[in-house]
């Protein structure tokens, strides 16, 4: 299936979203993205890493201020090693979390981002100590939401989004429908499709950007989010960003090509891993 004409030709060099091993969960490091970028003929990547505040969790997949530390040293030097091959960007993903916001408030406003996606993760069920990972694919989650009504708690998903757009100071909505997305069975509804699109009017309205996954189409085929996403956003003119989301450096570009318009140049192709 082609997206052709979704995202800007120029887009289409660069990758807005990948992780490195410093998650935890992603493996390669900072310069090992970088030389796949420059290798696939991409002239912007950005590094979008994981903060997380508050979340209690056995297996923690994101940044703590010292890893950031590193993260912003080495992007630098990067930067500087690299700077006539390709732009390098540092942004984040902050995982929203409400029982956080000022902390999350206060991190965000330490550090000089290039990008600042927004995301969620995690919540926190009634009665329970630990986080649930909305996104993880992990047999114990997998075994929670079987007795939950996930219908419900995706609306408690966008519900979490809708609030972190007008908390934070985001640029870009990431992966907006992935959530749940290991989950057997798991739908949306004409009342999930129609807070989405409040979510999108209220991201229109703070002037942010809307994420094309690509890493959906190896999990289902189409990109996050689904196409009939992408078609509400378009009616409230949002601007798209392309990422791969990559978490090996060899999956950086994924799936560009799809985007590509469909008079690309040889050049465009080449650029579109």
């Amino acid at each position: 299936m082609q997206y052709s004409g979704l995202v800007e030709p120029s887009d289409l060099f660069s990758d807005h979203h990948v992780h490195t091993f410093l998650c935890g969960h992603a493996q390669g490091s900072m310069e090992e993205y970088v030389l796949e970028a420059v290798k696939k003929g991409l002239r912007v990547i950005t590094f979008l890493e994981h903060m997380e505040e508050g979340i209690v969790s056995r297996w923690p997949s994101w940044l703590s201020e010292e890893d950031f530390d590193y993260y912003f040293s080495e992007g630098r030097r990067l930067q500087q090693k690299y700077a006539d091959k390709i732009r390098i960007r540092l942004g984040v993903e902050c995982g929203y979390n409400s029982d956080s916001r000022d902390r999350l408030r206060q991190r965000l406003a330490a550090r000089e981002w290039d990008e600042i996606g927004i995301s969620c993760h995690f919540l926190l069920l009634p009665g329970e100590r630990e986080h649930i990972n909305l996104l993880s694919k992990r047999e114990e989650n997998l075994r929670r939401f079987a007795g939950l009504d996930c219908s419900e708690l995706f609306r408690r998903y966008i519900a979490n989004l809708s609030e972190a757009v007008t908390c934070l100071n985001g640029t870009v909505l990431c992966h907006l429908d992935a959530a749940l997305r290991w989950v057997p069975g798991h739908r949306l509804n004409d009342r999930h499709y129609q807070e989405i699109d409040d979510l999108l009017a209220l991201i229109s309205a703070r002037g942010m950007a809307l994420e094309i996954n690509t890493s959906g189409i190896a999990i289902r085929g189409e990109p996050f989010p689904n196409r009939q996403i992408l078609g509400l956003a378009k009616k409230h003119d949002l601007r798209f960003v392309l990422s791969s989301d990559a978490h090996k450096p060899e999956d950086v570009g994924n799936h560009f090509s799809r985007f590509q318009p469909k008079t690309a140049s040889p050049k465009t192709k080449r650029c579109s891993g």
